[in-house]
């Protein structure tokens, strides 16, 4: 069979995806279940996926719970990104070792690896291409991050449900994957179980489909996953206010929201940890105990630590409102300015893994309405 734009895999077409990515020499990564959430990790089975679960997210609140559903993503985002792998918590950047008075520095190879990325959604696809743009575009590439990006298949999955946290809709990020992807599937359906409406975006992806036990979609079938997404798209949990948000926030940088939301924040940096686009990273110095050998690392960092701002003298940013109005305007405002977009995808992890549940469009729409009523706010 030749492969068409828009096809119908069933679970049997969906494991020899999953088999054909690995017969091409990829490391399979998708969704599976730990510690009561859904993580991304290797996988071979379909039995891996989180098959029959769904995810509850709030302002601080997330469960899984059986769906009743015979459904393999009924599931949203988890709190972890593909971040994770692309841009990893630790990275050694060179090894130094002395033999006598002479010392030679090695620096860390940037070894390839070939990543299949399974169940990317929309949101995480603009949140990698973010990164692309701040890690390899820009004059001083990461050669760590551009190995491990330059050979990835990324098959996107489009949502058919929204948690109560994504945002989406708002940030022109989703719930639809329109580019960035090899696959694309929609899971709607079938009379004897899930299928999948798979469409290719890439020489790769149509190959890749042309080899897969699979049949034309019907016109029905590619309505009913229309159908599906349109509905996500209305059932957003949250919304961002359409306002121009870079003028917004850089003319209130005084506004005393900043100290309410101060109030509440624990300076925890659980928000970046999960952020799928920030980037902010330290470096440690390791040696043994003979002195031998020393390392160098990089590790994730956080602009809401006190010693991120740390200069002589003191940190420069070392009140919790300073370092929240610094995470926000940084993420919605400045961000246009160093890497022409937002710096926010609308997931609504940073919503979701705040124990305190602060959430970023409230504090944004707070700001915006203290402009319209400003007695609200005297």
């Amino acid at each position: 069979m030749g492969s068409e734009k828009q096809a119908i895999l069933d679970a049997e077409g969906l494991q020899a995806l999953l088999t054909a990515l690995k017969a091409r020499g990829y490391r399979v990564i998708g969704p599976t279940l730990s510690d009561q959430a859904v993580i991304y990790d290797d996988i071979e089975t379909l039995d891996e996926l989180p098959r029959g679960w769904r995810d509850e997210q709030d302002g601080g609140h997330y469960r899984l719970v059986e769906s009743g559903e015979d459904r393999f993503f009924d599931f949203v985002v988890g709190p972890q990104s593909w971040k994770k792998f692309l841009h990893p918590p630790q990275q050694t950047l060179w090894r130094a070792r002395r033999e006598g008075e002479a010392v030679t520095v090695t620096p860390e190879p940037a070894e390839p690896e070939r990543f299949a990325f399974i169940g990317v959604r929309s949101c995480e696809i603009h949140a990698i291409a973010i990164q692309d743009r701040v890690l390899i575009e820009g004059p001083h590439a990461d050669p760590h991050y551009r190995a491990r990006r330059q050979d990835n298949f990324i098959v996107a999955v489009n949502c058919a449900r929204a948690a109560g946290t994504c945002f989406c809709a708002s940030m022109n990020t989703g719930p639809k994957a329109e580019s960035g992807f090899d696959l694309a599937l929609t899971e709607i359906d079938g009379p004897e179980g899930p299928l999948f409406v798979a469409e290719s975006a890439s020489a790769a992806g149509e190959d890749l489909l042309g080899e897969l036990p699979r049949r034309p979609a019907t016109p029905e079938e590619v309505a009913a996953g229309t159908a599906a997404v349109a509905a996500t798209a209305r059932s957003m949990g949250r919304e961002m206010p359409a306002e121009d948000l870079r003028d917004l926030l850089l003319r209130n940088l005084e506004h005393p929201r900043w100290e309410e939301v101060a109030e509440r924040c624990l300076t925890c940096a659980n928000c970046t940890m999960v952020c799928p686009t920030c980037f902010c990273t330290s470096v440690e110095d390791a040696s043994d105990l003979t002195g031998q050998e020393t390392s160098r690392s990089r590790r994730w960092d956080s602009c809401f630590t006190l010693d991120y701002s740390y200069i002589h003298g003191g940190s420069v940013r070392s009140s919790t409102q300073s370092r929240y109005r610094q995470w926000m305007t940084h993420k919605l405002a400045t961000w246009h300015d160093q890497f022409d977009s937002s710096g926010c995808v609308g997931c609504g992890r940073c919503i979701t893994w705040c124990p305190v549940g602060i959430d970023i469009t409230e504090e944004v729409r707070a700001i915006r309405d203290s402009e319209r009523d400003p007695v609200s706010e005297s």
